[in-house]
Formats: structure tokens, C-alpha cells, sequence
């Protein structure tokens, strides 16, 4: 490790990923910035996957950290990042998912942008929906935050402007970087488990949006694998994504309230989610009803050939 540079922690829970998780730690060994302790958290797994770990952290004994909850038990992806993050030593947190790749230089731009931006607290970069792992004809897609890139952002902007409540895209896990002093006040929520492990990330996205300064960058230096084994892939699949949502507005509503925060525009905008599930209706009449109307209208302008759709 080089002396002049800060710690970084990474955090890299896993669950059964005998198939991946040897591409996500080599991707941080290869790491440009060398500062850096890895920390595995097996959530209970029954592969390949633990032999896996355990044979990294003997090989890196100073670098590499092999944890498991009592028990060898299956507590989920939120307990198992806190497990982490409570013993790890940086300054720094980034969080890798088990099947996601890191591009070397992710931590060195990272540590740059903080130095850049000494008041902000959390870094958030864009990230390339992979595709092409499992398929190389499929086309990789780079997703960036969806607000404005390289800039500092102030609560609650980005609570108004991104995923679940607002419009922009939502950061993927793997793409973030955390000051250590941030978790003194807010961790990620034990509560999202099971399915609803689905809105983990933004239980706490949310907390940092509402509380730190954040800076957005354009950069992507993280591979956010897709595939059809998912959670995400599952819970869409099943028809339970309402359900799903719908624990997560409950859950923020009571945030909200216990921590006495209050933001008009997030009041509406949650006022205005939580609409197909407290007052059908007035959701049928003031959200679905329009569209349709609009997407008839547009048919009609086609036809008429008032209208012409872009070319694919």
C-alpha cells in the first residue's frame, strides 16, 4: 500500500456466486490505487464460493479479510455490508457486488474526485449495463446518473430527481464511494430482506441524499452485470415489483416522519407514488387515463400521417 494515499475499504458481500465472484475480486486487486483492504462477507452461502474467499484472504493476508456472520448464517445483503463496514479501517467505503467488474483505474478516480471535492461526502459514477459477458453480440450500455454530471449536489436534490421517486436513473451499488464518517449516522436498512432486498440500496441512497453532499460524475469505471438470475430479474418476473415498492414508500413515509424531515417536494412527489396504492382511482384518472388518451391520439396522428415515429 502506498503511504500518501487513503485507505479505501471494500466491501464485497456474497451469497452462492461461485460463478462470478473471482472476476470481482481480481478486478479489485488490479485496482491502479493499491490502497485499498477487501473485505468478503459470506451471507451463508452452501458453493464453491466460500473455499473461494478463504483461499484470497490467505493469499493477501494483509490485504484480504475473510467474515461470515455466527453461524455461517444467511442474514442478508444490508446485514452483511454493516458487518463489513463495522470492522473495516479506511477512510473511505466502496461497495462491489459479487458479480459486478471494477475497470482498474475505478478507485484511483474516485480518490481524485474527493480530493477535488473535499465537501463532498459520497461519490456517485455512471455504469455500463453489461450485457456482452454472456452474450458478445449483446450491446454494453453505459447508464449515467440521471441528473446533471460533475457537479455537487445538495439535499434534497437528488431526492427529488432520481429513482424511486423522481425520473433520473439511480446509481448502481458498485459504482459508489463513501466517506467512512458518513456511516456514524446512517447505515443500510436490516429491514430489506427477501424480496424486498430489491430496494436495499436506495433504503439507504435515500438517507444519503436527504443528509449528505454528493457529487455526480460522469465517469464509468464499474460493470454492472445483467442477467436473468436476478433478484431484480425475479421480482419483475413474479408481478410482485408493487409489492415490492410499496414496502419501500411505507418504510420511507415512517423515515420521514421519525427523523422530523421535511421537504415539500418530497412530500409530493411521495404524496404522488404512493397514489396507484392508496387512491386507485384518482391514479387511473389522473396518471393512466391521460397516457392512453395520448398514446390513441398519437396513433390516430400516424395514421394520418401527421405524425411520424423516429426511425430504430
Amino acid at each position: 500500500m502506498k503511504d500518501d494515499q487513503p485507505l479505501v475499504s471494500v466491501i464485497l458481500c456474497f451469497y452462492n456466486e461461485e460463478r462470478f465472484i473471482e472476476q470481482a475480486v481480481q478486478s479489485v486487486i488490479n485496482q491502479t490505487n493499491t490502497s485499498w483492504e477487501l473485505i468478503l462477507v459470506d451471507d451463508g452461502s452452501s458453493d464453491l464460493s466460500v473455499s473461494m474467499a478463504k483461499k484470497y484472504a490467505d493469499e493477501y493476508p494483509d490485504r484480504i479479510i475473510y467474515l461470515e456472520h455466527e453461524g455461517h448464517s444467511n442474514k442478508g445483503l444490508s446485514a452483511s455490508r454493516n458487518a463489513g463496514i463495522k470492522i473495516s479501517r479506511g477512510q473511505f467505503v466502496a461497495v462491489i457486488d459479487a458479480d459486478d467488474v471494477w475497470l482498474p483505474g475505478k478507485l484511483a478516480n474516485q480518490i481524485s474526485l474527493f480530493e477535488n471535492h473535499p465537501d463532498a461526502s459520497v461519490i456517485l459514477e455512471s455504469s455500463l449495463y453489461w450485457y456482452s459477458w454472456n452474450d458478445p453480440k449483446a450491446r454494453d450500455i453505459p447508464i449515467p446518473i440521471g441528473v446533471a454530471q460533475d457537479r455537487v449536489y445538495y439535499p434534497p436534490q437528488l431526492m427529488v430527481s432520481l429513482y424511486p421517486l423522481g425520473r433520473g436513473a439511480a446509481p448502481c451499488p458498485s459504482g459508489i464511494m463513501i466517506k467512512k464518517s458518513v456511516f456514524d449516522k446512517s447505515r443500510f436498512e436490516e429491514s430489506f430482506s427477501g424480496i424486498y432486498q430489491m430496494y436495499e440500496d436506495q433504503g439507504f441512497l435515500c438517507k444519503i441524499y436527504l443528509r449528505e453532499k454528493v457529487f455526480v460524475s460522469s465517469a464509468c469505471n464499474n460493470q454492472y452485470r445483467q442477467r436473468p438470475s436476478s433478484l431484480v430479474s425475479a421480482v419483475y418476473e413474479t408481478g410482485k415489483y408493487g409489492t415490492v415498492r410499496k414496502y419501500y414508500l411505507d418504510w420511507f413515509e415512517k423515515f420521514l416522519e421519525n427523523e422530523e424531515i421535511h421537504h415539500e417536494d418530497v412530500n409530493k412527489l411521495l404524496r404522488k407514488a404512493f397514489l396507484p396504492y392508496r387512491h386507485p382511482i384518482l391514479y387511473q384518472l389522473t396518471e393512466q387515463f391521460p397516457k392512453k388518451i395520448k398514446s390513441k391520439i398519437a396513433g390516430v396522428l400516424v395514421k394520418l400521417g401527421v405524425l411520424h415515429y423516429p426511425k430504430k
